[in-house]
């Protein structure tokens, strides 16, 4: 004759009910928390994405000009046109085109360049530690070039392809076509941070 076993199952104590419901209690608070937090941070970035949109226009890179520095799809953060400076990185309107060059020179200075490329300003070599290569691209101006009252001589980083002020239908950049200088590379994720 087979043995029946029987299984008697506990009931819990008071004790344990009251842990078990006060764990699940904590629980629920943890998950409305977190939730609560989540909730603002979503609303917390995209307020600081408006804000910083309506601030501070954004501009897309689209050509290979400045590259390395730049590259195509890259999106930038401008601040609006302040002091701008020699090495400063503009965007501004070419025509019905917005261009995004490097500030070479500034209004009053002289700009020489030599065959293998070397940019004197003043009688001064210009250090460029943003170029790879001192590569040399299409130029048509008369060298030496003085730069106009409130103007800007701009090249792209990538001296062979850039059409820029060193080609007379270019010219060189009003400031008053200037739109701003960039700041802050904001794509993509992994490339985030200041330009330079």
């Amino acid at each position: 004759m087979s043995e029946k076993r029987e299984y008697v199952q506990e009931r819990p104590t008071s004790d344990q009910i009251e842990r078990e419901l006060r764990r699940r209690e904590l629980t629920g608070e943890a998950h409305k928390t977190i939730i609560r937090a989540a909730k603002t941070l979503i609303v917390f970035a995209a307020v600081a994405v408006l804000i910083v949109t309506l601030l501070f226009p954004t501009i897309q890179v689209q050509r290979g000009s400045m590259s390395p520095t730049l590259r195509d799809g890259e999106q930038l953060i401008l601040i609006s046109v302040g002091n701008i400076k020699r090495g400063d990185i503009i965007a501004f309107h070419l025509g019905s085109q917005t261009m995004i060059k490097r500030v070479i020179a500034v209004a009053g200075e002289w700009i020489d360049i030599s065959e293998n490329g070397t940019v004197q300003i003043d009688g001064t070599i210009l250090e460029e530690p943003y170029l790879v290569a001192q590569l040399t691209g299409e130029s048509d101006i008369e060298l030496p070039f003085q730069v106009p009252d409130n103007h800007y001589f701009v090249m792209g980083d990538n001296r062979a392809i850039s059409m820029d002020s060193r080609i007379s239908d270019f010219g060189t950049v009003h400031q008053d076509e200037v739109i701003g200088k960039t700041v802050l590379r904001i794509w993509p994720l992994n490339k985030i941070g200041f330009v330079l």
